[in-house]
């Protein structure tokens, strides 16, 4: 790195960028205190820690913007074992939160129609579409996107994620590395765990040898450790909501889980979660609930609908309906007990095999079973999303062994977590409130 990089990079981050968002934390921290503040008829105020969220976010992307100037960047699957990458010093972008930044903020739609000019086909992946539809462009509402020099794949998701980072490493002209995951039917097999480590162990020569610099298996165990507590303390945060009311619902825990996902080797990650887990447990403590009036409690099955989250959280928050808990935010906290500082390979081989789309529909079916008995839920809601299939696929079976074999209501609901052309609100409102009847809501 160049030192007059150096020096950009520390004036428009670390003086400019991160003085500026640390005043707006600040301001927003002052609003929220003040008697009544942001009230709405149904929702409680907003979680007190929602402004940091804010500041740790747009820092993320603050870096980003000027990332290639002082060190190597990496785009990632949110699927794949990145803490060898974050020991190596790589500033890591995830796509797929990007897409849902695109979607939060209303441009998805642009940029799906832009890569589906460019050819492709609107059945692909939304995230793929916006996040393709960014590179062609270079249009995105967080400013600008670094440039990867190495992309890292696993395929632990879906497939669709090999084919689009193939796409991403033509466009950018750079070196894709495969971690591929043998799809798990009941356990994990050792032969499994041994494939995906030696995988891993490839993964990190590559990034090593791209990086120019070797890794730190000391550096990587600490990291390691990080990971691991903030996955624990993101799941002792979703197990508040058990309580009677729910201190959050999973339209909040949609939000405040960017740092699991795209920070969760940082030290600032766990700081993060400790405050937002305080904070729910005096909300719990003083009886507090994410909803002024909690009458139902429904769990959610699959990615978020982000162009509508607000839409739905405030029409059930209208109805008394807290969303309690849900499979997608669930998925980045139940493997804790499997993240191994001492064995970092290892385990990271058997985290990522364990995600929940790379085991069969009756495990997912099992998790919400769980999710519907520990939180005390009336229902499900299984979001049938247009194109993410493997999360969708095998929905209407779940939906009626649900109601069937533990008799529990579930409701399919049509859409797409990024592209809102799919969304019907009339249809979307009819089918709701259709069920919500049928729960009592």
């Amino acid at each position: 790195m160049s030192l007059a990089g150096e020096v950009k990079y520390h004036a428009n981050v670390s003086l400019l960028g991160h003085g500026f968002l640390r005043y707006v934390r600040w301001r927003g921290e002052w609003r929220l205190r003040r008697p009544g503040a942001r009230r709405h008829e149904h929702l409680a105020a907003p979680l007190r820690c929602s402004p940091w969220l804010r500041e740790l976010i747009a820092r993320h992307y603050l870096k980003g913007r000027w990332a290639n100037l002082t060190g190597k960047v990496a785009w990632v699957t949110s699927g794949a074992p990145v803490e060898a990458l974050e020991a190596l010093g790589y500033f890591l972008l995830y796509p797929e939160n990007h897409g849902a930044v695109c979607g939060i903020r209303r441009s998805a739609e642009g940029l799906c129609a832009h890569a589906e000019a460019a050819g492709y086909s609107p059945d692909l992946c939304s995230y793929a579409r916006t996040d393709i539809g960014s590179a062609l462009s270079g249009e995105t509402p967080v400013g600008r996107l670094p440039r990867p020099d190495l992309l890292l794949c696993c395929t632990n998701i879906c497939q669709t994620v090999l084919y689009w980072y193939q796409v991403l490493a033509h466009h950018f002209g750079v070196p894709l590395v495969l971690i591929d995951t043998p799809f798990v039917y009941a356990e994990v097999a050792p032969h499994a765990v041994e494939y995906v480590k030696r995988q891993i162990e490839e993964s990190v020569a590559e990034a090593e040898r791209v990086a120019g610099r070797s890794l730190s298996w000391h550096r990587l165990g600490e990291i390691t450790r990080q990971s691991k507590e903030a996955v624990e303390l993101w799941l002792q945060v979703l197990q508040t909501a058990k309580h009677r009311p729910a201190p959050i619902t999973a339209f909040d825990e949609f939000i405040h889980m960017a740092p699991i996902v795209e920070m969760r080797g940082k030290p600032f990650t766990v700081a993060y979660y400790r405050r937002l887990l305080a904070e729910l447990q005096l909300r719990v403590a003083h009886g507090r609930g994410a909803l002024r009036r909690e009458r139902r409690r429904l769990v959610w099955d699959n990615l978020p609908i982000w162009p509508r989250v607000r839409w739905l959280a405030e029409r059930l928050a209208a109805r008394g309906v807290a969303l309690v808990a849900s499979t997608y935010t669930n998925a980045w906290g139940e493997l804790a007990p499997l993240i191994d500082a001492d064995r970092p390979l290892e385990s990271a081989a058997r985290v990522h095999l364990n995600a929940i789309l790379n085991r069969g529909t009756g495990h997912k079916l099992e998790v919400m079973r769980r999710l519907v008995q520990g939180y005390g839920a009336d229902g499900v809601i299984l979001h049938s999303d247009r194109s993410c299939k493997p999360y969708s696929i095998g929905q209407i079976d779940q939906r009626e062994k649900l109601a069937r074999d533990h008799g529990i209501p579930a409701l399919l609901l049509e859409a797409d977590h990024n592209d809102p052309r799919v969304f019907s609100e009339e249809q979307a409102a009819s089918r709701l409130d259709a069920f919500l009847e049928l729960i009592g809501a």
